[in-house]
């Protein structure tokens, strides 16, 4: 069964949406209010428990919709505590990776948009799978309440903050991926400020210019990697249908349009992008742009075998881009790599010896 041909899902729908399918229905759409309650404050995960709506609504919901809670297949801890990851099952019986990151006073979401990844990246698990399917906005968002639910269960803060860098490229899916971003941060529902959300892509040079174009209130990560268009087509196959110069050209237009600053996030693969003449390359083509490098040290897959950067060449990197280029850089924090779960390995395998 695919998740086209299942009933529609309440977690792809806004709260007028819903106003509107209980009017159809012939039913008050004051009730509208108490089910978004239950759905993004009390984070039910059943129909039945939604015993303060009327008996009426409840069996129509129960008809006609349905409750896109995504089943747990296996749920992996790290070793330090930091970061769990989540195998969900779809509707399908396809299965995505979604991850729950500690850091120090907060608590963040890797999001999955896709069910694998059409774009390529040689150094990126999720990319070496290959695409089956778009997820949708419903899928998409009940990612997010499951982590959110989590949280409550486990007497933990709440969910503030979200990544769409999980399986998939958010702008080959722009439309359900925005859906849900709008979905999720309505006030009355989980409340995520639209400053805590950070839609990362691989350079889909016109997503990127209809978010520009639309003034889509998020923050915006582009996986640049390479500084010429022959090495970063090497590493990012999408390079060839949108090169770097119209990618540069794009970014520009971005920061323009909004006023926002774009994160570039580089992978630091040792011997190949990680000396000071790539640090004075991005330089150049990051000076006079608003910006901010995010450099990532390269996590291991299995179809990729390249290792990562020394920390030394991060910190000769930094001091290149901050002293030279007055341009302000970070160094990921490496969360989850003993369980596959940071940037560049989600593959959803069920592998041997993660614990449920």
């Amino acid at each position: 069964m695919t998740a086209t041909a299942l009933p529609p899902d309440l977690y792809g729908l806004t709260p007028v949406e819903l106003q509107e399918r209980l009017r159809g229905w012939g039913l008050s759409p004051v009730h509208a209010a108490r089910l978004w309650n239950y759905l993004y404050w009390e984070l039910a995960d059943d129909l039945g428990a939604m015993v303060e709506l009327p008996m009426k609504v409840r069996r129509r919901l129960e008809a006609e919709m349905q409750l896109g809670v995504l089943p747990t297949a296996l749920a992996t801890d790290s070793s330090d505590g930091f970061t769990r990851k989540f195998l969900l099952t779809l509707p399908d019986a396809r299965t995505i990776e979604t991850v729950l990151m500690r850091f120090t006073g907060r608590v963040t979401a890797c999001i999955s948009t896709q069910a694998g990844c059409a774009m390529g990246c040689v150094f990126c698990a999720t990319g070496q799978m290959g695409f089956t399917r778009h997820l949708t906005a419903g899928e998409i968002v009940a990612q997010v309440v499951h982590v959110a639910r989590t949280l409550r269960r486990a007497g933990e803060p709440r969910l503030r903050n979200i990544v769409l860098m999980g399986m998939g490229e958010p702008l080959h899916n722009y439309d359900a991926s925005l859906r849900a971003i709008g979905i999720v941060r309505d006030s009355a529902g989980l409340s995520l400020r639209a400053d805590r959300i950070t839609l990362s892509t691989v350079g889909v040079v016109p997503g990127i210019r209809r978010l520009a174009a639309e003034n889509q209130p998020v923050s915006l990560a582009v996986s640049l990697h390479a500084a010429t268009q022959e090495e970063r087509a090497a590493l990012v196959p999408a390079a060839k249908a949108w090169p770097l110069d119209e990618l540069m050209d794009a970014c520009a237009e971005y920061s323009r349009l909004t006023g926002r600053r774009i994160f570039y996030e580089w992978t630091l693969i040792a011997g190949r992008n990680d000396s000071p003449d790539h640090a004075h390359a991005v330089g150049r083509l990051l000076q006079r742009l608003p910006a901010q490098v995010n450099l990532i040290p390269l996590n291991p897959t299995r179809g990729y075998d390249g290792e990562p950067g020394r920390n030394e060449a991060a910190e000769a990197f930094q001091r290149v881009l901050g002293d030279v280029y007055g341009l302000p850089s970070t160094v990921r924090q490496r969360r989850g790599i003993d369980i596959a779960a940071g940037c560049g390995q989600l593959a959803a395998a069920n592998r041997a010896g993660a614990a449920r």
